[in-house]
């Protein structure tokens, strides 16, 4: 007669059938094999292997309130897990909560200064919260860890143009091409650089190379679009215009440019029907269109009028 089977066995079984569950795409059903694999006592490895794995499940299933726990539980366990700390910052930015997620990453790199991934997202972090010398400190930081990567130097570059450091940008984001000469935001950085050098035919080279990388990416075309009107070319605008809405339906200002270049062609039903999705996609663009002088051979217009009377009321 055999055995019953020791608490060894048992943990070893569940974490099989969570693996097994999570290999079949039924995440509820690993986290529960996996917390009856907590029951039994293994090793501290072993644990913070399956918080890791759960935490991650856990974000898959976006709960990242339970994804935190799981990484607290892996601090608890270990406090120079600096995973764990990286783990959580990425939670903190999902709730939303960035001072949190800055003091965390900084933590993960306190306990591992090699921690590229870290560094990485407390740069963006930086950046988007209006620090750029930290962001840019950071970003060099990556990419001392890293000369490989792309989008280190892509958004390097972005924030030297934001600063009218033109020279750096263009610096940053030609080494960005380099490395990878497909990456569309790079290219499609390289011409926001020329653009501002006011070199229209290099800008315009660089958004079609963006978009031949990436043809959702709705910004290629409405930034090419606005050289084509700068320069009087409403019609060719319009074809670009056209291009990036089939490939980019609710890419609200691809309709709102379009209906400018149709007011000012006179072109009344047209202009009217893209104000109209326009407003559909995002009703605050009422406040663009009360002011847009682009539009103002429409404002006498009966279905102008009644279209944006409406949106006031919505909104």
């Amino acid at each position: 007669m055999k055995g019953q089977l020791s608490n060894f066995d048992r943990r070893k079984n569940y974490i099989i059938l969570a693996e097994n569950a999570y290999s079949g795409e039924d995440r509820k059903n690993a986290i529960k094999f996996y917390i009856k694999a907590l029951k039994f006592k293994g090793s501290k490895a072993d644990n913070v292997q399956i918080l890791y794995n759960m935490a991650i499940i856990y974000d898959e299933l976006d709960i990242p309130e339970k994804a935190l726990k799981a990484y607290e539980r892996i601090v608890r366990l270990d406090k120079r897990e600096a995973g764990a700390y990286y783990g959580m910052a990425i939670m903190y930015e999902r709730l939303k909560d960035k001072e949190k997620a800055l003091n965390l990453y900084s933590k993960a790199v306190e306990i591992d200064p090699y921690y590229d991934r870290a560094y990485f997202y407390m740069a963006n972090l930086y950046d988007e919260i209006g620090d750029k010398y930290k962001a840019i400190y950071y970003y060099q930081k990556v990419i001392s860890l890293n000369p490989n990567d792309y989008i280190a130097y892509n958004n390097l570059g972005s924030i030297y143009e934001e600063l009218k450091d033109y020279d750096k940008a263009y610096d940053m984001i030609k080494n960005s091409i380099q490395i990878n000469p497909n990456y569309y935001k790079a290219l499609f950085n390289m011409g926001v650089i020329y653009k501002k050098l006011n070199n229209h035919k290099k800008a315009i080279e660089y958004y079609d190379k963006s978009i031949e990388n990436n043809n959702s990416y709705s910004d290629s075309y409405l930034n090419k679009s606005a050289i084509y009107i700068e320069e009087g070319k409403l019609k060719e605008s319009i074809e670009v215009l056209t291009e990036g809405i089939k490939h980019n339906p609710y890419a609200k200002y691809l309709y709102y440019n379009r209906a400018c270049c149709y007011a000012r062609l006179n072109e009344i039903d047209k202009a009217i029907k893209d104000l109209r999705k326009a407003l559909v996609i995002y009703p605050q663009i009422i406040e663009m269109i009360n002011i847009d002088e682009d539009l103002d051979n429409l404002r006498e217009d009966e279905r102008f009028i009644a279209l944006t009377n409406q949106r006031k009321k919505d909104i």
